[in-house]
């Protein structure tokens, strides 16, 4: 009876403890007034969060517009932030969980282009320059169709797409301190993915490379096909709210961002080509699988030869992105 009210009071203590850190979790809504072009730990920090606050927020759009058409930061990927998160260490993870990512405008805006690693250089003649494509949204913003262009689009004026809202950029400072990254470069520090997979429900995975990591987000796409072919997606300003948390050095050590959502693990791969950045998003998955599945090189062959997927998720920008994923019903067949 002793050992039973024992265990009984150590329940108690635990829900108690658990609860009381819940009540301790903040809630922030943050009005960004000043916007950044590049990664960097120059910047004092916005908001001091630690790990389970959640942030209420907005960006801008990649041109620097926000949701009222009003310029408030120059062209080139404006980012929000940065937020310093408490207790991260360099060598430690950044969680960070996107409990909404949505639309605060009707419209959006992409170019009429292709870039050069996505078409022969025959057609790339064609595109002498790049100019912005209007994009309207329907009422409950669900559906875009293109409102306008320096062409003429006679066979599209039935064609409408489905909008999918992500963030292209999601990054923290870099390990180099010294020199601001701009923000349409990406890295192992994340940056400007452009996966389309960075979206609400999504968590993402970052690796820590000062205290405090400097969390940067931005470049709010409404839709955007695989490879960001034409340049810019669907450019529009978004509403943001995430919430972060930090996995300790060690549990889960990390050389590219990782994405994660009710259906996929997704390692990526960023590298100056596409082969490149193939082999590190395949690697960072093996690692993944080894350390979270504890699966042995060997039988990772198995698992990934039958299973794997890959997302090339930019060739726009001077690296390309690479993404590894393997479906979650998957890996529920591991022991």
């Amino acid at each position: 009876m002793l050992k039973l009210m024992l265990k009984i009071k150590v329940v108690l203590l635990f829900l108690l403890l658990n609860l009381t850190l819940k009540a301790q979790h903040s809630k922030h809504i943050f009005q960004p007034k000043i916007f950044y072009n590049g990664f960097s730990l120059r910047p004092a920090s916005v908001l001091h969060l630690h790990p389970g606050d959640t942030v209420q927020t907005e960006t801008i759009d990649a041109m620097g517009f926000d949701k009222d058409g009003v310029q408030r930061g120059r062209g080139g990927n404006p980012l929000t932030g940065p937020f310093t998160i408490e207790g991260a260490m360099p060598g430690d993870v950044l969680v960070i969980h996107l409990l909404n990512v949505s639309l605060n405008r009707n419209y959006a805006y992409t170019s009429e282009y292709f870039v050069a690693r996505s078409v022969p250089k025959d057609i790339m003649k064609n595109f002498k320059q790049s100019p912005l494509v209007k994009w309207t949204f329907n009422e409950n913003r669900t559906r875009a169709k293109p409102d306008s262009s320096v062409h003429e689009y006679p066979h599209l004026q039935h064609f409408d797409v489905e909008l999918a809202p992500f963030l292209g950029c999601i990054g923290v400072a870099p390990k180099n301190a010294k020199n601001e990254i701009l923000s349409f470069f990406q890295g192992p520090y994340g940056g400007n993915l452009d996966f389309s997979e960075v979206k609400s429900g999504s968590t993402i995975y970052l690796p820590v490379f000062h205290e405090g990591a400097k969390l940067f987000i931005g470049d709010g796409h409404a839709v955007q096909g695989d490879g960001e072919i034409a340049g810019n997606a669907l450019e529009t300003s978004m509403n943001v709210t995430f919430s972060v948390d930090i996995i300790k050095m060690d549990s889960l050590p990390l050389n590219f961002p990782r994405v994660e959502d009710s259906v996929y693990i997704m390692a990526t791969g960023v590298a100056k080509e596409i082969p490149e950045a193939l082999k590190h998003a395949s690697k960072n998955l093996i690692d993944w699988l080894q350390k979270n599945y504890h699966l042995t090189l060997y039988e990772a062959t198995q698992v990934m030869s039958t299973s794997i997927e890959y997302t090339i998720a930019e060739i726009a920008d001077p690296n390309v992105v690479v993404v590894a994923k393997i479906r979650k019903v998957v890996l529920n067949r591991i022991n």
